[in-house]
């Protein structure tokens, strides 16, 4: 209803993917929310995503006798997938000028953007409500008697070092309830990983540990749900350990086109091939099931349902965990700047269109002056 007047339009209407969730305007009394998409040219906006110009009634799907002869469909997209249509029905076909078409255009970018950011928002509320408080709560107690126990002992042998790892420690236990409430940056859950592994190197030494990380640089700054990778790391420090040797597990983050892959590998026991392909069930006998799902599960919330989580693994040789982050190495803008941008576009077209009534005023009244000598 608040885009109605904006517009040169007798009738606006947004749909999702199968019924009208408002309408106003010409017939509003006859297309209430709720009611079932009729015309096929917005059925086929939904299944293609392109915006249509329609200039017959028979072009929109609707009788040749109806009042509505015109019309424009944008489609609203939430990531790569259309969610609805923003659809203005006009009397004429010559009401749709290039200012209507550019109006249309950036409403559906408009609402395009919000419906972004709600539902962004709604991922980010179940992801650190549910899941973050799930994998939480499944901290190895094991690891918090080990590393109390290593810190015990280097008191008497290396104090320095002692204290050291303590405040580490202290350093790693509170950004993992600061980290719970909001996404983190790749550098932040790398650091955190580094932390970690400190400490299970002081337990275990050099001699059977390494850890090595290759961040590009560029991307340090992407945001991340926290407890990425390191459930990964301790997944491998748990359960790849051969019973001699050193074990080496290295993380690296790389730009795939417009997608991030972060890879967590190790060279150690490996698994077979119905593990390997069992990894994300809870019930997995190996022990990684619960924590390997629930990082799964919040990279679909965070990065959408095209993110990917690929194990492969060779028994005797290691094991390779992708992680598929889509877009993520773009640097979308926010979603009050893109509002912004998006109210000034509107503005230029507005302005540029009383410009043009402006200058054809003038030129009316320069004809009439003509006529008149």
């Amino acid at each position: 209803r608040l885009l109605l007047p904006s517009t040169a339009a007798i009738a606006v209407a947004v749909t999702d993917k199968e019924q009208i969730l408002g309408y106003a305007g010409y017939e509003e009394d006859v297309n209430p929310s709720g009611t079932d998409i009729r015309t096929h040219a917005t059925h086929a906006t939904i299944a293609d995503g392109k915006m249509r110009v329609l200039f017959t009634s028979e072009d929109i799907g609707l009788p040749s006798d109806t009042t509505i002869r015109a019309a424009i469909i944008v489609p609203l997209v939430v990531g790569s997938r259309v969610e609805g249509t923003l659809k203005f029905y006009y009397r004429r076909a010559n009401h749709i000028s290039e200012t209507q078409k550019s109006i249309a255009q950036g409403f559906g970018q408009l609402l395009s953007t919000q419906m972004a950011a709600a539902a962004l928002e709604e991922q980010t509320k179940l992801a650190t409500s549910m899941e973050l408080k799930a994998l939480q709560s499944q901290i190895n107690p094991h690891f918090l008697f080990n590393t109390i126990n290593t810190i015990a002992s280097l008191i008497r042998t290396d104090p320095n070092k002692a204290r050291v790892l303590l405040r580490e420690f202290a350093v790693f236990y509170r950004r993992t309830l600061e980290d719970s409430t909001e996404r983190i940056s790749l550098a932040r859950e790398l650091d955190q990983v580094q932390r970690y592994f400190n400490f299970e190197l002081a337990r275990f030494g050099d001699a059977r540990l390494a850890f090595e990380v290759n961040a590009s640089p560029a991307l340090l700054d992407m945001m991340v749900p926290p407890f990425l990778v390191q459930p990964l790391v301790e997944n491998a420090i748990k359960h790849a350990m051969p019973s001699e040797g050193k074990l080496t597990i290295t993380v690296r983050a790389d730009a795939d086109g417009d997608d991030v892959v972060i890879v967590v590998s190790d060279d150690g026991v490996g698994m077979t091939e119905e593990t390997c392909a069992n990894i994300t069930q809870v019930e997995s006998s190996t022990g990684l099931g619960i924590a390997v799902k629930n990082v799964h599960d919040r990279m679909i919330g965070f990065f959408g349902p095209d993110a990917q989580m690929v194990y492969t693994s060779v028994l005797g040789e290691g094991t390779q965990v992708t992680l598929r982050c889509p877009g993520c190495a773009k640097a979308p803008a926010s979603a009050a700047a893109s509002a912004e941008a998006l109210a000034a576009s509107l503005d230029e077209v507005a302005g540029e269109a009383a410009e043009s009534a402006e200058k054809a005023a003038r030129n009316n009244a320069t004809m009439a002056e003509l006529t008149e000598l």
